[in-house]
């Protein structure tokens, strides 16, 4: 065992020399694996922090959410679009209705929203414009997340009594509000006076312009509901949309989906052969084609960097083949006074995977000195799974290039390898 571990060592020691007597040949030959490993790990990068942003960028529809609307978030093939045209929008009733149906301890929360856009908020000679107008019921707050930074969130009976209290983000309250606390000031919407009683957490952009705290305003459902006429079919004016967050104990939300769906069926009334009326939505049903997508994507990306990759391979092998043509002596001699094939094998495979690891760190180096380029919301890393996925395959690579030259070098004849010149 010792007596292994000795000449294994060996190996790695005239694998070391071997390298550093040819500094300009090993840089040469490196070169190759360098590019092939920035091509490819820098494609996986790129996909991982292109899904990770748009996964970013979708957060806002929550976590364990199942959703109720009129549209399904994917439409099955071949189904007919005037199908989901003519479903009614979820109501007031029906939430009320749903909340009641729902198992208690089944859900964390049930809730009722509705969004409008292009809204302008004024308050004394400022105003902001383009704002989003969200009406919430009061368990909003459970179904998807409300940073509230400043202020408080409403309370049961702001929401059951349409008071005219609202929660804006950062950005409205940064152009309404100047150097001020915007908590409890007021401002005017749609000829409508609003008290401000809380401020969002500010968020900033998002890679795919996704809805965006900063520039929504928050107010209870019953106050929204005075202000717009909200359609029951949904063919004009905002849709109402009902979500329920599912609980801990049900983690693949199937217990909940599948009551939920029971439960709005019997609610408007449908008979045991009639088609659902409504879409149940989960943000897995996107995050699933956005997955789909990426994985598309990244293997398309490394295809293409396996053939730097393969370049590099094959300059790898060639440079080894001409280190056993210069050695050939060398190793006659180490043969005669008693080294093993084994011994010679580990010897040149060793600077094979040698060479390509280090090409593969100076790839991923500056695959990392990409990361700290700006590219606007779109935020760059490199993972360690890349990294530790860059160098196996710098492994990979130098035992395959290596292999067939360092088997050469193991089964040459002493006396024929001494006389070589």
């Amino acid at each position: 065992m010792l007596l292994t571990l000795r000449l294994t060592f060996e190996s790695f020691v005239f694998a070391w020399q071997a390298l550093r007597s040819n500094l300009l040949r090993t840089i040469l030959s490196l070169l190759g694996v360098t590019v092939g490993i920035f091509a490819i790990i820098a494609v996986f990068m790129i996909v991982d922090s292109l899904e990770a942003n748009v996964r970013q960028s979708m957060s806002f529809m929550g976590d364990k959410v199942v959703y109720v609307g009129k549209w399904p978030w994917v439409f099955e093939p071949n189904q007919p679009w005037w199908k989901y045209f003519n479903r009614p929008v979820p109501t007031a009733r029906e939430f009320r209705q749903l909340e009641r149906m729902l198992t208690p301890g089944g859900n964390k929360g049930v809730a009722i929203f509705v969004n409008k856009g292009g809204n302008t908020f004024k308050a004394g000679s400022n105003s902001v414009t383009d704002c989003s107008l969200q009406g919430v019921s009061y368990d909003y707050r459970n179904v998807s997340n409300v940073p509230v930074e400043q202020g408080r969130y409403f309370t049961l009976q702001e929401v059951d009594g349409a008071r005219p209290v609202a929660i804006i983000g950062a950005t409205i309250a940064e152009n309404l509000y100047p150097g001020i606390d915007p908590v409890g000031q007021d401002f005017k919407t749609h000829g409508r006076h609003f008290t401000v009683i809380g401020v969002l957490k500010k968020e900033g952009k998002n890679l795919l312009g996704a809805p965006s705290n900063d520039a929504n305003c928050l107010i209870p459902y019953n106050t929204f509901a005075g202000i717009f006429a909200l359609s029951s079919t949904g063919m004009s004016g905002p849709s109402p949309s009902i979500g329920v967050k599912g609980a801990d104990t049900d983690p693949g939300l199937l217990n909940l989906e599948a009551e939920m769906q029971g439960a709005m069926r019997t609610i408007r009334g449908l008979k045991p052969r009639e088609e659902d009326n409504f879409a149940l939505n989960r943000p897995e049903m996107i995050a699933s084609l956005i997955t789909k997508l990426f994985s598309v994507i990244g293997l398309a990306g490394a295809v293409i960097g396996s053939f730097a990759m393969l370049v590099g391979g094959f300059g790898i092998a060639n440079i080894m083949f001409v280190s056993v043509r210069e050695r050939t002596n060398i190793i006659g001699i180490q043969k005669s006074l008693g080294a093993k094939n084994y011994f010679i094998l580990f010897q040149f495979l060793f600077e094979a995977v040698f060479l390509c690891l280090l090409g593969g760190a100076a790839g991923i180096f500056l695959v990392w000195l990409v990361t700290f380029i700006p590219l606007g919301d779109l935020t760059l890393y490199l993972s360690p799974g890349n990294i530790t996925l860059g160098l196996l395959v710098s492994v990979g690579i130098g035992v395959v290039a290596g292999i067939v030259p360092a088997v050469l070098a193991a089964n040459l004849d002493p006396v024929i390898a001494i006389r070589a010149k």
